[in-house]
């Protein structure tokens, strides 16, 4: 991989998470979470592993499709709210 590939790459996804910041938030809490229950594993005491592997996904899932619909919601926010908003002052300022 060349640099300039590498650099065109790693600008593609600063720009896809300033269009949408819940994109890096979502992807750290699952990395967050699966780190810390793997960590955890070692004091699960009586809990079978496939309980204790079934807990760690639906936490990382749940965090990442939470962070998905604070996103949806953030970007219906911006674009049926403060947009028109915007526009009506536009608007009236001229």
């Amino acid at each position: 991989m060349s640099s300039s590939s590498y650099e065109e790459n790693e600008s593609k996804f600063m720009q896809k998470a300033k269009e949408n910041p819940f994109v890096p938030i979502g992807m750290a809490g699952f990395f967050a979470i699966v780190a810390y229950r793997l960590m955890k594993m070692k004091s699960r005491g009586d809990t079978k592993m496939s309980v204790h592997l079934i807990h760690m996904r639906v936490g990382a899932q749940g965090f990442v499709v939470g962070a998905i619909t604070v996103g949806v919601l953030y970007s219906m926010y911006n674009d049926y709210i403060l947009k028109p908003r915007e526009q009506q002052k536009a608007v009236a300022d001229k």
